[in-house]
């Protein structure tokens, strides 16, 4: 009978240590999962209009600002490493849209965030002492190197205010603050563009559902394994959001609110690709 215990107890053990492995690859790569068909419809299609590259932005600096707040409230590792791959992610895709977007729109004017001499003929971005900066153009750069330069100067500047305000409790906390809620409000565009459109015509419910059961899940998680509130409560912030988008749904496929057009929009929001 002891022996019967002692092997149910094994099972029971490794059985934990699956669900656990499990859980933690589901955190660390599940955020990843929607953009690889994304990727690969970009690289297949050559097009990348259906693709915002506002969503990198945000989720780079929701990544970059989570990072620095480990350094004065620390977490778990694992979302260390979400962090760490979400950023290399965004970079990847940011790298596709460029090349992309270079190759389709030849007659474009180049645009750059730090104007410099450039050999490349078909850059061609004259000689500046300040930064190409303007606003009607801010991430809508013509090369990759444009964006990592804007990451980089960023992550200096949150870097040095970090070090020099790392002591203070409510700076840390406003910091651990920030990074989740900007990454919560990713599906408010997408939520804004359906109430102005009185339509959610065009969005792929299959992707609301995924980020529904993803935020639902990550949420228990962030609960279970109690993590920082900023965490969870800005985890549940992204559920009623995703929600929301979800009553949408039903909510204008049972009272159209105008005609269905038979050119579907691919206006998509940060969340929605």
């Amino acid at each position: 009978m002891n022996m019967e215990d002692e092997l149910f107890d094994q099972i029971v053990s490794a059985f934990n240590k699956l669900v656990s492995w499990v859980a933690a690859g589901a955190m660390v790569f599940g955020g990843v999962v929607p953009y690889i068909p994304q990727y690969r419809d970009i690289r297949r299609t050559q097009n990348a209009e259906g693709f915002s590259t506002y969503v990198c932005l945000v989720l780079l600096v929701a990544n970059i600002l989570r990072i620095l707040f480990r350094f004065g409230r620390y977490f778990e590792t694992l979302l260390l490493w979400q962090s760490i791959i979400m950023i290399a992610t965004m970079l990847i895709m940011l790298n596709l849209c460029t090349n992309v977007r270079m190759a389709t729109e030849l007659n474009t004017k180049r645009r750059s965030f730090l104007a410099t001499d450039s050999k490349d003929e078909e850059v061609r971005i004259p000689k500046r002492l300040f930064l190409d900066f303007d606003w009607n153009y801010f991430w809508s750069w013509s090369r990759f190197v444009d964006y990592v330069q804007c990451v980089l100067a960023f992550t200096f500047v949150a870097v040095y205010i970090t070090y020099l305000l790392l002591d203070s409790v409510l700076f840390v906390e406003t910091l651990g603050f920030l990074a989740v809620f900007t990454e919560a409000m990713l599906g408010t565009p997408q939520l804004y563009c359906n109430y102005q459109n009185k339509s959610t015509e065009g969005m792929s419910i299959k992707m609301v559902l995924m980020w529904t059961s993803g935020d639902t899940f990550k949420t228990g998680y962030f609960l279970l394994t109690q993590a920082p509130m900023q965490f969870w409560t800005c985890s549940l912030l992204q559920v009623v959001v995703d929600f929301a988008i979800l009553f949408q749904v039903y909510y204008y496929s049972r009272y159209p609110q105008k005609p269905v057009s038979h050119t579907i929009s691919h206006t998509n929001s940060a969340k929605a690709l």
